[in-house]
């Protein structure tokens, strides 16, 4: 078993708590990422499970083993650097061998199993280079076998694919997730960029000020976040925030924004004495060209052309919004346009504390998707 436990972790630098009080269980196999800004703990939460940081409080799980106070070598894990790590005076064999060496393995072992890993990963005619000679991908390649071939329960990897170009690291992206699918270990990955969360994920642990603020799938996470700050942190464009008023019109709720009101066909009762923020993706709102019932007004600051979609800037009142619209509607800047927004898209928040209120809409919204597997 490689299933892993942080209980009520703790970790200071000075006055500065980076964990703070962090409760997170992986399951044994599992692809559980890390993600958050830089300086929100994730890192040093790897490294606390690593031992490369000793916690000041609490206790790190193993399996079955209490690994809170165990030197990294007894833990049975191997990493991933952001920095890759690869040995400069070693050739790739060398580099790819070296934990296995540390483990004192037999000869023949440490071959097959560097044969092995360089094939999964396709260096097997790099073996004979040292890292000098390599692209920035194929060093990384080289970090990844040399953590494969320790056959380790638990891998961890701390920003692998952060210094490749956008090209290569999308490609780096989907060769990564089909590698890991085949192996049994339980791997942590911590990432500040959301795409790789949301694309390479079992679940997600978002984490903000050395806490985790919500752990789901990739779904959950996208669809209906904890809070302000995961809906501002995840998704491009990040979801939009809208200051709100709910009030009832012949028993129909009804909410106003700055730029007009619409119905909104929903349980409101859970809304009732709240300062509230409407949330809602660029993708769940609709724009037409001339005023109907039920369309919010807005004006367009800038059109940006993205190939699939054209990403447009609105300002609607006092609010300025993404919306995300065909690819063949060209909407000019200062023009006007009326906006739609989805009633199940959208996401209520609390003004004053940013926390999400439920009112049974999120479940529907969720419920609705459509997986292929």
């Amino acid at each position: 078993m490689a299933d892993i436990r942080f209980v009520g972790v703790h970790k200071k630098f000075g006055d500065f708590a980076a964990v703070d009080g962090v409760d997170l269980e992986v399951k044994d196999g599992e692809f559980m990422v890390l993600l958050g800004p830089s300086g929100c703990g994730k890192t040093t939460l790897l490294r606390c499970l690593a031992g490369l940081e000793r916690v000041d409080d609490g206790r790190v799980y193993i399996g079955d083993r209490d690994a809170t106070d165990l030197p990294p070598r007894r833990r049975r894990i191997a990493m991933v650097f952001q920095s890759y790590a690869v040995f400069p005076h070693m050739k790739v064999y060398d580099n790819i061998a070296f934990g296995l060496k540390m483990q004192k393995e037999k000869k023949p072992v440490i071959e097959e199993r560097v044969r092995s890993a360089a094939e999964l990963l396709h260096i097997e005619e790099l073996l004979d280079r040292y890292s000098s000679q390599l692209s920035g991908g194929q060093r990384q390649r080289v970090a990844v076998a040399r953590a494969m071939a320790t056959k380790a329960e638990v891998l961890l990897m701390d920003e692998p694919l952060s210094n490749l170009d956008a090209l290569l690291r999308l490609e780096m992206r989907a060769e990564l997730k089909t590698l890991l699918q085949s192996l049994d270990a339980t791997t942590i990955y911590v990432t500040h960029d959301q795409i790789e969360a949301l694309s390479m994920g079992d679940r997600i642990a978002v984490m903000n000020k050395g806490r985790i603020v919500q752990l789901g799938n990739p779904l959950e996470v996208y669809d209906n976040p904890s809070d302000t700050f995961v809906g501002g942190f995840i998704g491009t464009p990040p979801m939009n925030f809208l200051e709100a008023e709910v009030s009832s019109s012949g028993g129909v709720p009804v909410v106003k924004v700055s730029g007009g009101s619409f119905e909104f066909p929903g349980d409101v009762a859970a809304l009732a004495g709240h300062d509230l923020l409407l949330g809602i993706r660029a993708e769940a709102i609709g724009v037409e060209t001339a005023a109907a019932e039920g369309l919010v007004r807005a004006k367009v600051i800038v059109l940006e052309p993205l190939g699939s979609h054209n990403l447009v800037t609105v300002r609607c009142g006092e609010d300025t919004l993404k919306v995300s619209i065909q690819a063949d509607i060209f909407p000019q800047p200062e023009t006007d346009v009326w906006l739609r927004l989805e009633p199940a898209r959208i996401r209520w928040m609390d003004r004053d504390t940013g926390t999400a209120i439920h009112t049974g809409a999120e479940e529907l919204a969720t419920e609705t998707a459509v997986v292929i597997s």
